[in-house]
């Protein structure tokens, strides 16, 4: 032993006292001549290319202004990436209604609402206790329990409870956020 004493740089993680290590953050400035900013927003140097240049928010919109993303590649190349990037936009529409908020509608209610009020033939400004009512006197006509073996009354009542679980979630949901 040198008599120094334990140090406290052992093992790992590195054991150290919270606020012990005065290093300095290394942040890149913005690429753009004479912009001290941030560059957090990388852009390509050139179409297809890896080398990057890092923006700041505003000269990132600036550079993407002009960009031709499909610079630099032949017809197939260009057709390719687009029906690419086409299908992986459908999909993410396709799969938009699993958000919080909705898609078209009243501005209150999502597309899917919309669709629920109108099977249980409601106006959109419906309150939940309305939406209960309607759903217990519609589902209350077709049951399975009062139209036994009646196939059309079974999928008018699935029809209903899915609309009635639709406008539920929702209304779960609003009450959550607010």
């Amino acid at each position: 032993m040198t008599g120094k004493g334990r140090s406290n740089d052992w093992g790992f993680p590195r054991w150290r006292s919270y606020g012990s290590s005065r290093e300095t953050v290394a942040q890149r400035e913005c690429d753009r001549h004479g912009c001290s900013d941030a560059g957090l927003c990388p852009a390509p140097k050139s179409p297809n290319s890896p080398d990057r240049w890092y923006f700041c928010q505003k000269h990132a919109a600036e550079y993407n202004k002009g960009w031709d993303y499909f610079e630099g590649l032949d017809k197939e190349q260009a057709a390719e990436r687009q029906r690419t990037e086409q299908r992986d936009a459908d999909a993410y529409a396709e799969a938009s209604h699993y958000g919080w908020s909705g898609g078209t509608g009243d501005g209150n209610r999502s597309a899917d609402e919309m669709l629920a009020l109108e099977v249980l033939e409601l106006e959109a400004d419906a309150d939940f206790e309305l939406i209960k009512r309607s759903f217990r006197i519609k589902a209350k006509a077709v049951h399975p329990d009062v139209k036994p073996n009646d196939k059309e009354a079974a999928k008018e009542f699935q029809k209903i409870s899915v609309a009635y679980e639709v406008l539920k979630q929702a209304e779960e949901r609003r009450e959550w956020k607010g």
